[in-house]
């Protein structure tokens, strides 16, 4: 059995914002809450010479306080609380293989530069076996915006829309699938010299799309299936679409070795500049 929804929580505006969105994401579940707080332990050298971890009390309060807060906007809602001992990445990590979804905030670094994603964020992002969702301001309205999909077609796309129309269903809204055409790699020779052709197999493109969208249209009839052949970076494209998605959705393949953040460059890119929530999912 799991956890349901877990959260990481430190006290920022953005972690805030992740367990209010996680909340309204386990009310739509069915299923609860749980916050947990990673801190560094101390070294062994250190930790005999004092009775308790300074850091320790506030931890115990903002927990509290967030569950708390979380309980009263949302009656009903299980909120369980816990903290963690084993280090941020090993103590996230562990929690959120325990739950059903992991969910995270990122800090705001301004319009033009986006968004930091931390080395913690990156590499838990990375490792976990779970879906995870990283907010960075949350606001209610958006759940009645769209969920957008970027497919990468040489890759397993089931896991990935699966979440997608899963999510939809819950909001009742509709899925927005992308696909990017990038820039062939001989671009630079110019249209004189190599003709662009992507135009002309875009249509081609979104029918094999729509092929692989109705198994999905038939699971969840009420849901509305789109897709688009966009041209350009598959990055810059996501996030402009995500200016209008309540929630934006991308893969990554899931790697099981303990070096790397094990994130794609298009997921990079996403993760750092959506303004919308990013769920990030793993799949073979």
């Amino acid at each position: 059995m799991t956890q349901g929804i877990v959260v990481g929580v430190d006290g920022t505006e953005q972690a805030d914002a992740a367990a209010e969105w996680a909340a309204g994401e386990a009310v739509l579940r069915g299923t609860g809450v749980h916050l947990v707080h990673a801190r560094e332990p101390w070294p062994e050298s250190v930790a005999p010479l004092t009775a308790r971890d300074p850091e320790e009390p506030w931890a115990e309060e903002l927990l509290a306080r967030t569950a708390k807060r979380l309980r009263e906007r949302h009656p009903g809602l299980s909120v369980t609380t816990r903290l963690l001992d084993s280090g941020p990445i090993p103590g996230l990590v562990a929690a959120g293989g325990a739950g059903d979804l992991l969910v995270m905030g990122s800090r705001a670094l301004g319009t033009m530069a986006g968004y930091l994603v931390g080395s913690v964020g990156l590499t838990v992002a990375g490792a976990i076996e779970r879906p995870v969702v990283l907010v960075r301001a949350y606001d209610a309205t958006a759940a009645a915006e769209a969920v957008t999909v970027g497919i990468d077609a040489r890759q397993p796309s089931d896991a990935v829309l699966g979440f997608a129309f899963e999510e939809a269903a819950r909001r009742h809204n509709e899925v927005r699938v992308i696909y990017a055409q990038q820039l062939p790699l001989y671009a630079g020779l110019g249209p004189a010299m190599v003709p662009d052709i992507r135009p002309a197999v875009a249509p081609e493109i979104e029918r094999s799309l729509d092929d692989l969208l109705d198994p999905w249209r038939t699971k969840y009839p009420d849901v509305t299936g789109t897709a688009r052949v966009v041209i350009g970076s598959a990055g810059l494209e996501l996030v402009r679409a995500a200016a209008n998605a309540g929630l934006v959705v991308v893969g990554r393949r899931t790697r099981r070795s303990a070096l790397g953040a094990h994130i794609g460059s298009v997921a990079h890119a996403v993760l750092h500049h959506s303004p919308a929530p990013v769920a990030l999912v793993p799949h073979e």
